[in-house]
């Protein structure tokens, strides 16, 4: 019998409106009612053609909200030939968990529903081609090559397209494969000849602006956003604190500390979510890897089954696939992992996220959170895990601060708040407009310069880069050491030999590339890899293994970084992170530490350390002044500024001959008595009208975090550089901050 909730239309205005079709499979599914997102889409996405962002948590019934109500437009007015209804996922796996859902709904409609991606059967894309009617689910990579292979028959296949729904929209803000798929969308819209709704499902977020920004950035007010009302869940959130004793030597390879802290964290995690469905993100691949086998080991001793598995993109597919499966259909199974489990696949009710260490952002975090708490009722859990050096005798300030501790404290402090962070809104994207430059050549066998430009940057997404610029970017991509493309007689711009190239390789189609890790080299001797974010160049020191290196060279090609050992002082023993943090983080860091209430969400231990960070925070007398000296030629700098304008500020520093490391909101300088004084050379930069990146930059850098970077000129890989990863024209007014120092009565 049908829910007497969905037949009453005073208590379901939205069901009665929807085709007979799809109310009859929502009675099959004995739905006791339908969400309020759901029953506020409906007569949006039924009445207009406007575009719509539908905001809800993980698992929130975004899906269904849009695919019920465009589902009902197609049954009631069918279009003309092409695919009706666009679905674009950014993973394979998103695409094969839609399809499961989609199949059943349009079985009952006897709409077809096309997956379409690197692993479905040719023989399957040729029928959806012969027939291209329906729901198509597809990935951007898989659209690309569709452009570039089959370019001709793009107005045919989507000429009768009502929508296109975009999934994870808030993953895709300004990144690599966000700016991509906007191209993606212009380029259909030019090939059809007419503008295509677009529907973005969503995370809420704490600017939706962004979000509608991205999905129509020509005209974002006209972007109805429908935010679900009930994302008001419960929380339930803990942070554990744990020590870790400093007591390895320098040829030790076994740090007894670390281990037993990992150890003490593992026994807990055994302890608390045996038996559960749960995620844990153990950071790096090393870590998931040793995290589940310490794991597996102790379900072993204690002679009960292993329910925790690995999870990475190293793994094969095969076993990845199979974790995912028997996270959905088995109730005691914890997947540990990097980042690979925290989009939106469908995965069943899990009960925990835990994370292990400090996150790098909020907006992560909300995403891994989100996948616990999926059943009406059922508080989402967030277990944190922080663990810090017992700080010695000659320990490093920065030790007693517990900065891993405290920047969790304000991930949470601001999840709380709904915040998280907003997309880097000047960046060029260089390496992706390459990439889109040499897949429209190949879509039309050829194009003129101005039709490029039009089509990519003027009613494109990279409306950043103009005419100038443009031009030196074919005129690089056209020298005959590049060779990605020539000119034609006529004028026309052709894929040349290299070009050609690149585009017949099916990795082309992807314009992203999996982050590589530079292989850190000491005397020939490697020492392992390591994942590198921010810009470095020779000179300039970092933490590896818990020593202190500096690097001597950097080969961007072979993705190397030499090295030789620095004895300088001693690092603090945490090293420096390779993430990038928000300004906001870290000025919550600071709130973390000059406030005296204990979040009751932390446990005895980490209250403890809080209680001593903020004892460290005083002391150094960090809320009213921003540089401590530590030392004979060195100094600790407070820039309570995130990853972006602290490294900044480090690079310009290292340029004029000191030595630096960035920590959370912090520089460790060290200086020789040759160099300018730290006053002066603060002085300098704040009273600076312009600072000169090439100066700064100059020699070898590792500039190429790109797909397409390879192929510019420095000058080029500079200005993409200083248009996301750095920002010298923040640093005049960050120093004179800095060396302000705030009277008392002002604190």
């Amino acid at each position: 019998m049908m829910s007497s909730h969905l037949s009453n239309s005073e208590q379901s205005r939205g069901f009665d409106r929807l085709a007979e079709p799809v109310r009859r499979w929502i009675w099959d599914k004995r739905w006791n009612s339908l969400r309020d997102i759901q029953e506020r889409a409906i007569p949006i996405l039924l009445n207009d053609y406007k575009d719509v962002i539908i905001a809800a948590a993980t698992a929130g019934g975004k899906t269904e909200a849009a695919f019920l109500p465009l589902i009902s437009s197609v049954l009631e007015r069918p279009g003309e030939r092409g695919f009706d209804l666009v679905y674009v996922g950014p993973l394979r796996a998103l695409i094969n968990d839609q399809f499961e859902r989609l199949k059943d709904l349009c079985a009952k409609t006897e709409l077809l529903v096309h997956p379409w991606h690197g692993d479905i059967s040719q023989g399957v894309k040729a029928r959806a081609r012969k027939n291209p009617r329906g729901v198509l689910l597809i990935t951007p990579e898989s659209l690309e090559a569709l452009f570039v292979l089959r370019g001709l028959e793009i107005p045919a296949l989507f000429m009768g397209a009502r929508a296109i729904v975009i999934d994870e929209l808030h993953a895709l803000l300004d990144t690599e494969r966000g700016v991509h798929l906007r191209s993606l969308l212009t380029r259909l819209e030019l090939a059809v000849g007419r503008r295509i709704r677009r529907v973005g499902l969503s995370a809420t977020l704490g600017e939706m602006e962004l979000a509608r920004e991205y999905l129509r950035p020509e005209d974002p007010e006209a972007v109805t956003l429908l935010e679900s009302k009930s994302d008001s869940q419960e929380l339930k959130a803990q942070i554990r604190g744990y020590l870790r004793r400093r007591d390895r030597s320098e040829n030790d390879e076994e740090d007894g500390g670390e281990t037993a802290a990992k150890r003490a964290v593992a026994s807990h995690l055994f302890s608390k979510l045996r038996g559960r469905r749960n995620l844990i993100f153990a950071g790096s691949r090393q870590n998931v890897e040793w995290y589940a086998d310490a794991l597996r080991e102790m379900s072993e001793k204690a002679r009960l089954p292993v329910e925790f598995f690995p999870h990475h993109a190293s793994l094969s597919r095969e076993h990845r696939i199979d974790l995912e499966k028997r996270l959905k259909t088995y109730p005691a199974t914890t997947a540990v992992c990097t980042s690979t489990l925290e989009l939106g696949i469908d995965i069943g009710d899990i009960e925990c996220a835990a994370q292990i260490g400090a996150p790098f952002s909020v907006a992560s975090l909300r995403q891994r959170l989100g996948r616990s708490g999926r059943r009406t009722g059922q508080p989402a859990v967030l277990r944190i895990y922080a663990i810090e050096t017992v700080p010695g005798i000659d320990s490093h300030p920065l030790d007693r601060l517990h900065l891993g501790l405290v920047r969790s404290i304000a991930m949470v402090e601001l999840l709380i708040q709904g915040w998280c962070e907003p997309p880097a809104a000047k960046a060029l994207h260089l390496s992706t407009l390459t990439h889109q430059i040499l897949s429209v050549i190949a879509e039309h066998g050829g194009v003129n310069a101005k039709r490029l430009y039009v089509t990519l940057c003027k009613a494109g997404p990279f409306r950043r880069v103009d005419s100038h610029l443009f031009l030196r970017l074919l005129t690089q991509l056209g020298k005959p050491d590049v060779a990605l493309i020539e000119q034609a007689p006529d004028g026309d711009l052709l894929l040349a030999q290299q070009g050609e190239r690149l585009v017949e390789h099916y990795n082309f189609y992807a314009v992203f590339q999996t982050p590589k890790e530079y292989r850190i080299i000491a005397d020939g001797k490697p020492l392992g890899t390591l994942p590198i974010i921010t810009i470095l160049v020779p000179g300039m020191t970092i933490i590896f293994s818990g020593r202190r290196w500096r690097i001597t060279e950097i080969d961007d090609k072979d993705k190397v970084v030499e090295v030789t050992a620095d004895r300088v002082g001693r690092p603090p023993s945490f090293g420096g992170d390779s993430g990038l943090i928000h300004d906001k983080v870290v000025n919550e860091m600071k709130k973390v530490l000059s406030d005296t209430h204990s979040p009751a969400y932390l446990d005895e231990k980490a209250a403890q350390l809080l209680g001593d960070a903020r004892s460290e925070f005083r002391r150094l007398d960090f809320a009213r002044q921003s540089i401590h000296k530590i030392g004979k030629g060195r100094c600790l700098i407070c820039t309570w500024a995130g990853t972006i304008k602290t490294s900044s500020l480090a690079l310009t520093l290292q340029s004029m001959g000191y030595q630096t490391e960035t920590y959370n909101g912090f520089l460790d300088v060290n200086y020789d008595e040759g160099v300018l004084s730290l006053e002066t050379a603060l002085k300098e930069i704040a009273c600076s009208a312009q600072i000169s990146t090439e100066n700064i930059l100059s020699g070898k850098t590792n500039l190429m975090t790109e797909k397409f970077h390879p192929y510019l000129s420095p000058d080029l890989l500079l200005e993409d550089a200083t248009s996301r990863r750095i920002d010298f024209a923040a640093l005049p007014e960050l120093v004179s901050r800095i060396t302000k120092k705030v009277n008392a009565g002002d604190t």
